[in-house]
């Protein structure tokens, strides 16, 4: 195998996520929350996890053409970068979120990612590189509006009860 496909197939799936033989896509998403908790936790979360989106995002439409090719599908099931894009998009928030709130984002992403609801089936209609990852990035999305929902809520709860007992 040339160094070029290599590099391509490990970066395809997530290093070598994608080749499990079962939940590919879980385990992908796995790989987006391990880069999340390795991200700084200071002020500067926020950049290093756009970049790391961005970056994966990028190479995602770059690599999908190549890789339905190398695979010989449409949005091939071992292709999980696009997993880690989207897990990426639901960890954002301004200073790491404490690790329940990232394992909740996990979920929230894979039930996203796998029921597909709110129109995001329709991204995957997109061509090549764009389909693979266009869908998840809105599962992404929708995961982050609900973890940081549920943020704002526990956040508001717990001042209401601090301040019932003030």
């Amino acid at each position: 195998m040339r160094i070029g496909k290599f590099l391509r197939l490990a970066a395809v799936t997530a290093g070598g996520a994608g080749l499990i033989p079962f939940g590919p896509g879980t385990f992908g998403s796995l790989v987006g929350l391990i880069v999340l908790m390795m991200l700084p936790a200071g002020e500067s979360y926020i950049y290093w996890c756009a970049a790391a989106a961005a970056v994966a995002t990028f190479l995602c439409i770059a690599l999908g053409p190549a890789a339905e090719r190398d695979f010989k599908e449409k949005d091939p099931q071992r292709f999980v970068l696009d997993e880690v894009a989207g897990m990426l998009v639901a960890g954002l928030a301004f200073t790491r979120p404490p690790i329940y709130w990232l394992v909740a984002a996990f979920a929230l992403f894979r039930f996203f990612d796998i029921k597909k609801p709110l129109g995001i089936a329709k991204m995957q209609r997109f061509k090549a590189g764009v389909g693979i990852v266009a869908d998840d990035l809105a599962a992404g999305v929708c995961a982050l509006a609900l973890v940081h929902a549920a943020r704002a809520a526990a956040q508001w709860i717990d001042g209401a009860s601090g301040a019932m007992h003030s």
